[in-house]
């Protein structure tokens, strides 16, 4: 492995970030100095002191809890040296920003906005580069106008990227060819190739990793607010299939339409993209290092990333990735699938969002279109009972990975469409919000999904299969699933309005 560059100047100052909005700007606390006013964030990296508002939390109490999915690392003090390296760093991103996204999901919750979060199943070292993080943000890019354009309401666009390196396994060892050796999990934590020496867990990745994550976000925002994201442009150099095409002509008129009636067409709402990043919350030693306080109030947010999600394999109500989370101000998102209890899961929301505050929880439904048409009615019912506000999200691909015959992991897009369309009738059917949804995808021409309009077969798997761990949708696939999506909300659209039209004329 080469070694770790540090990062640049990783950073825009905050009060430049196109992350940011105009409402809510924060710097971080420190023990130093006070800055002058537009020189960047002052941080106080975690420790064990008590957060402000939440009893009985230190960024370290996960530690006195049960652990799962945290490898035993060789040289204990190399990671612990790497984790005080990590709190030395700036923050990747700021309170005000994930303060932001919290409000905007707010609106998800209540029928008002629609949350697409996506990207790769695990970030990788390897495949880093300009053209694949550009090619997956064009991608979002091209999804939410397909939705924006159904829907008729704003897109939250939340990235899987800038931090997604580790990944839970099922198995902590693997065995080929009668040697036994760790199981890759991520690139934070190790690396795939089979060897001893490349499955150690190695602290210095917990570096590498963000520095990555600081030069992935760097190019994030330069794309979201340098001209990358303008809407003309964008739709001009955008062409992915005639359906497409299509509506890309139909924006590009509503916004020649705009501008006759007087918009600029330098106005950042036609100019600039708000853009977010999310991670699982998995690897508790890098989150910790990069917990801050926020000196506007007192609370702490995990500055590797605006959004994190609690996984199937580590949401148990005394774990320390609950004790973790329930301290953190940043919006939580909690995989649910068909084993877990309505009961739990009030529960666990209680815990990780006691002052039910809109925004804050994200429950993402991860259960085959069966299980979902089975049990997603009973949850709904018992979180609507307890009172409680979340945003309900699909993940319509976990449910639904198969081996194909020639070994490899895959997942049918016709599966994956089922189990979006079971949402929205579930949904529909209990009168709730369909919030959003969650995907493993990518900007790149892969074969790792079967099925879609350009028809990927078992045959074609492996000519371009390149994940490190699960399938994704490709290009096509995805664009494809954000038009049947955009069809969905359109008419939920016309419902609401005829209801409404019926009542004004009753």
């Amino acid at each position: 492995m080469a070694a770790p560059v540090l990062p640049v100047a990783p950073l825009a100052p905050a009060h430049l970030s196109p992350f940011i909005s105009a409402r809510r700007r924060s710097s971080l606390a420190s023990s130093d100095p006070p800055r002058r006013r537009g020189t960047g964030p002052s941080v106080r990296a975690s420790s064990s002191a008590p957060a402000a508002v939440t009893s009985g939390w230190a960024p370290d109490s996960w530690r006195a809890r049960p652990v799962r999915q945290i490898p035993e690392y060789p040289d204990a003090a190399a990671l612990g040296e790497a984790e005080r390296t990590l709190a030395s760093f700036p923050p990747l991103v700021f309170a005000g920003e994930a303060w932001t996204l919290e409000e905007r999901l707010g609106e998800a919750a209540m029928g008002r906005a629609f949350l697409l979060q996506g990207g790769d199943c695990a970030e990788s070292f390897k495949e880093f580069g300009a053209n694949n993080i550009r090619d997956t943000f064009r991608l979002m890019l091209q999804m939410a106008v397909v939705l924006t354009f159904g829907g008729q309401m704003p897109i939250i666009k939340v990235g899987r990227m800038a931090g997604q390196f580790a990944k839970p396994r099922s198995n902590p060892i693997e065995t080929r060819d009668g040697v036994t050796l760790p199981s890759y999990q991520g690139d934070i934590i190790n690396h795939d190739d089979f060897d001893e020496k490349s499955r150690a867990p190695n602290p210095q990745r917990l570096i590498r990793a963000y520095s990555q994550s600081a030069s992935t976000l760097n190019l994030l925002r330069a794309f979201a607010h340098g001209g990358y994201a303008d809407l003309q442009y964008f739709l001009r150099h955008s062409t992915q299939g005639d359906r497409y095409v299509e509506l890309a002509q139909r924006v590009h008129d509503a916004i020649g339409f705009l501008l006759a009636a007087g918009l600029p067409p330098q106005h950042p709402m036609m100019t600039t993209a708000e853009f977010w990043t999310s991670h699982e919350c998995l690897h508790l030693p890098y989150d910790q290092a990069l917990t801050r306080e926020d000196s506007t109030s007192g609370l702490y947010y995990d500055c590797s990333a605006h959004m994190l999600w609690v996984g199937e394999r580590t949401r148990q109500l005394d774990g320390a990735h609950v004790e973790f989370l329930r301290g953190i101000s940043n919006p939580v998102g909690i995989k649910v699938s068909d084993k877990l209890d309505s009961s739990e899961l009030v529960k666990l929301c209680e815990i990780l969002n006691p002052h039910n505050k809109p925004g804050r929880l994200t429950l993402i439904t991860r259960m085959g279109a069966e299980n979902m048409r089975a049990k997603l009615p009973h949850m709904i019912r018992a979180v609507r009972q307890a009172g409680l506000i979340v945003t309900w999200v699909c993940d319509p691909m976990h449910g639904n990975t198969i081996s194909a015959p020639c070994g490899l992991k895959t997942r049918s897009f016709d599966a994956i469409r089922a189990e979006l369309r079971a949402f929205f009738d579930v949904h529909e059917q209990e009168g709730s919000y369909p919030g959003g949804v969650h995907l493993e995808m990518t900007g790149q021409n892969v074969t790792e999904c079967i099925g879609g309009s350009n028809t990927v077969t078992f045959d074609d798997l492996s000519s371009r299969y390149r994940t490190h761990c699960d399938p994704r949708l490709n290009a096509s696939q995805s664009l494809e699933l954000a038009f049947a999506i955009a069809e969905r909300l359109r008419k939920k659209r016309d419902r609401t309005w005829t209801s409404l039209i019926s009542k004004v004329e009753a």
